[in-house]
């Protein structure tokens, strides 16, 4: 051993084990930094606020995730109330009021009527496809919302008024839906005041209401299928004059199911769409055909006809159904609306079908006999009016016009609601109570200047339309030409309140006159009292009630709640006294002031009215079977301009009358000619210098001799044959 002191070398085996020393790299040069870029302006200006805005970002986009949440919630919860659809369908919260004519024939409807549910499916495909193709043609492609067509139509909004949220829809069919669900909120009449108000509320437009809307429609679309949100669109939708329902439309102005209508009756039902009130065919059909037109072009566009079948559909475009297209008996249909119990008409939460006594052919008798008359004989321009009424000798109202527009629903009608003085109108019903009390048709009554005094009024001194007085003459002679002072003294000496009581028993209703101008019809009715009251006369005695409704049943019901059996009321005056006015009223037409209304080859009885300045002219008169009233006048008492009740008036009762007999068999009237012979015609006296009367042709004086010489030659003719 050294005495070295040192290191000690390694062993041998150590230098085996140890692993070779490593190799140190190069070092690496130093990296240096990359060069910060410029901020923009924009990053610049917004640096300070970089934590805020980053803060707003996380705060927007957990909101986010909150209200989807939210909504995917509500959409679920929504969707998991609604009921089954056939419980949705019938939306409605009143009835529905069907008017049926003496054929069976549907002529009016009242309230909102709903055909029966129908299915998407079982629709007419062409009817089917026009709805898509007009409402929505992505309907089968999207989830409930179509974004793209209701940003479409908010731009187009925005450029055109300015508030994107009005104007043009964008809606989707199942949004619409949603709308006509009123998001599932039931009418309460606790809380609108009109079923009006609460659509109303429903199809309000704001930024809440839309958000609400896409809700309900994404529920819908969870909760039914496409087929089952359509099937409540087509059976939901209103399509204009009280249609709620494809098929009430289709009924309403085809007379067909939804399920059978061709292409053009779809397309006109689909552009109904848009403005259901305003494009309704029986409101203007041309304007719904022009719509119809729009509709078929975009069924061709989208592929669902063919150019050759859009060509065809265009060419022969849809027409109304008959009784759809002639609209007629609105004012008949108001009328039994207001005479039946509210409870079954305007009131009604069920489907009520009435029964009515009105007669299509005499209905359109009617209005055509006015509409030519005002057409051919009235100036142009003209804002008089005028109303009829036709109905049997037992009161069955046949036919009503309430006006000269003759297409509206709910108008005044001046048939029933119209007080007008009578004029000489009245008079028949003075010499019913002379009759009535024994006197005879060829009793006299002296035509001379005569006042009476009026307490409180003083003298009272009637005219003669003629300004001429005659002396003695018969009453058949006085009524004949409609004398005036006569039929005052009649009523005086026969006792007014006999000849008001009379009135009245025979349906005049209305505050009658107490002095005695109640001859002259001073007092005011209505020209549906007046025709009752004449058929009273008509029928031998008896009043009348005036009637149109026959029978009325809920649908689907066949056993009537009300039924009318007819009109008949009690006895007013004796039969032969109606029978022997009858002949008087006859004299009047066939001799007398009401010539213009004679129809050839029959028998018509009847008397003319004009009131003090011509503001009413009246024609009211029978044949064997029916009665009919006509007035004529202004709405604001204006006076009419040379017309009297043996002018125009009577005119229209002819035009009307020669089309409601054409075609049957002429029927007498049931009157008894006097057995009394007519003494001489009295000579003429008038009371002041004046020019000479026009000549008139003197009634035939020898009638019960005719019909006695006619007894004895028939019975010369049997024994002959014998």
């Amino acid at each position: 051993m050294t005495g070295k002191r040192g290191k000690r070398p390694p062993l041998v085996a150590e230098k085996r084990s140890k692993p070779p020393a490593k190799k140190r790299k190069p070092a690496q040069p130093a990296r240096r930094k990359a060069a910060r870029k410029p901020r923009g302006p924009i990053a610049t200006l917004l640096w300070p606020f970089k934590w805020a805005l980053i803060l707003l970002w996380r705060f927007l986009w957990g909101g986010a995730v909150a209200i989807t949440l939210i909504i995917v919630a509500s959409v679920i919860y929504t969707s998991s109330t609604l009921p089954p659809i056939d419980e949705l369908v019938d939306g409605r919260t009143r009835g529905s009021v069907t008017l049926i004519d003496v054929r069976g024939e549907t002529f009016a409807w009242r309230g909102d009527q709903f055909g029966g549910m129908i299915r998407a499916r079982d629709v007419s495909e062409n009817l089917h496809n026009a709805v898509i193709a007009t409402e929505d043609k992505r309907f089968y492609w999207h989830f409930g919302v179509d974004f793209y067509a209701t940003a479409a139509a908010m731009v187009r909004n925005y450029r055109e008024g300015g508030n994107p949220l009005s104007g043009a829809g964008g809606s989707s069919i199942t949004q619409q839906t949603a709308k006509l669900l009123c998001f599932g909120q039931a009418y309460d009449q606790t809380v609108w005041d009109s079923e009006a108000d609460y659509e109303a509320d429903c199809r309000r437009t704001t930024l809440w209401r839309k958000a609400k809307e896409a809700v309900f429609a994404f529920a819908l679309e969870v909760r039914y299928t496409k087929e089952e949100i359509l099937t409540l669109y087509l059976n939901r939708a209103y399509l204009g004059a009280g249609s709620r329902g494809f098929e009430a439309a289709s009924q309403r102005y085809f007379g067909i199911s939804a399920a059978e209508v061709s292409v053009p009756q779809a397309a006109m039902m689909a552009g109904l769409l848009k403005a259901p009130s305003t494009w309704a065919p029986t409101r203007n059909l041309a304007r719904a055909q022009d719509r119809a037109a729009t509709v078929i072009r975009l069924m061709e566009e989208q592929g669902y006809l063919t150019a050759a079948q859009a060509d065809h559909a265009q060419a022969n475009p849809a027409t109304l159904s008959e009784s759809a297209r002639q609209r007629a008996g609105g004012y008949f249909a108001d009328w039994v609306m207001d005479t039946a119990p509210s409870y079954f008409t305007q009131d009604t939460t069920e489907d009520v079908i009435i029964r009515s006594t009105l007669d299509p052919r005499i209905q359109q008798a009617a209005e055509e006999a006015l509409t030519s008359v005002f057409e051919n004989r009235v100036r142009e321009g003209s804002k008089a009016q005028a109303a009829i009424v036709v109905m049997s000798a037992d009161g069955a109202v046949r036919a009503m016009v309430g006006g000269r527009d003759l297409t509206v629903s709910g108008a005044f009608n001046r048939a029933t609601q119209a007080l007008r003085q009578t004029g000489s109108a009245f008079k028949p019903f003075v010499y019913a109570t002379a009759l009535d009390l024994g006197l005879s048709p060829f009793d006299t009554v002296t035509d001379q200047p005569t006042c009476w005094n009026v307490p409180g009024s003083g003298e009272w001194c009637p005219q003669n339309y003629t300004r001429r007085h005659y002396g003695e003459v018969t009453l058949v002679e006085a009524l004949k030409r409609s004398l005036n002072v006569p039929a005052v003294a009649l009523s005086e000496r026969v006792g007014r309140d006999n000849v008001r009581t009379v009135a009245e028993n025979f349906g005049i209703v209305s505050d009658l006159a107490s002095g005695p101008a109640l001859a002259l019809g001073t007092s005011e009715s209505t020209l549906l009292e007046m025709t009752g009251a004449y058929a009273g006369i008509l029928n031998g005695g008896s009043a009348v009630r005036p009637y149109g409704l026959m029978e009325l049943r809920l649908a689907g019901e066949s056993e009537p709640l009300l039924q009318a059996t007819g009109g008949i009321r009690e006895r007013v005056i004796q039969e032969h006294a109606a029978r022997q006015l009858t002949w008087m009223m006859y004299q009047v037409v066939e001799d007398g002031s009401g010539r213009r209304a004679a129809v050839d080859g029959w028998e018509i009885a009847g008397k003319t009215g004009t009131t003090q300045a011509a503001r009413d002219a009246w024609f009211i008169g029978f044949s064997g079977d029916y009665v009919a009233g006509v007035w004529m006048g202004y709405d604001d008492n204006t006076p009419l301009t040379g017309v009297t009740g043996s002018g125009l008036p009577a005119e229209i009762w002819h035009e009307t009358m020669v089309r409601v007999l054409d075609g049957l068999q002429p029927t007498p009237l049931p009157m008894e000619v006097p057995a009394q012979a007519q003494p001489a015609p009295p000579v003429e006296q008038p009371s002041q210098p004046s020019q000479p009367t026009q000549p008139r042709r003197q009634e035939n004086l020898n009638l019960p001799e005719a019909v006695a010489d006619t007894i004895i030659n028939e019975l010369l003719r049997q024994l002959q044959g014998n």
